[in-house]
């Protein structure tokens, strides 16, 4: 298990590359998980913003309370957002669509409850907390 202070890092990291990645890659994986460009396009450019958006606390000395329950409530609503859409493109996407859109959701919804367990820790940085 990661150390709970890098939680942020991890979470913003994941987002920006997973981002990036989706959007640069987009026409390609599309034929390969057999989804709509548009929903890979949307599903890239949200983890861009997400990663932004997490990178942003991950950088602040203090972080407000309510902004981390906003990044755990976030996480929690795109993991049940990639299952929904899972259940939704169950009959067209293929195999390795589906395992993205699970994998995603499996790996954002750890993120969120690491997140929640350690909502405490992540309000100070690291180098702040000692």
């Amino acid at each position: 298990m990661p150390e709970p202070r890098s939680l942020l890092r991890i979470d913003s990291t994941a987002g920006l590359v997973v981002g990036v990645l989706v959007l640069l890659l987009s026409p390609w994986l599309s034929r390969l998980f057999a989804l709509p460009l548009g929903f890979l396009v949307f599903t890239g450019a949200a983890n861009l913003a997400y990663g932004s958006f997490s990178g942003s606390l991950a950088r602040r000395s203090v972080r407000p309370r309510r902004l981390i329950t906003v990044l755990v409530v976030a996480n929690a609503a795109w993991a049940v957002l990639c299952l929904v859409s899972a259940l939704t493109f169950a009959r067209s996407a293929s195999g390795f669509g589906l395992l993205h859109l699970v994998g995603e959701a499996l790996f954002v919804g750890g993120l969120a409850m690491l997140e929640w367990r350690h909502r405490e820790l992540l309000l100070v940085a690291p180098a702040a907390a000692t």
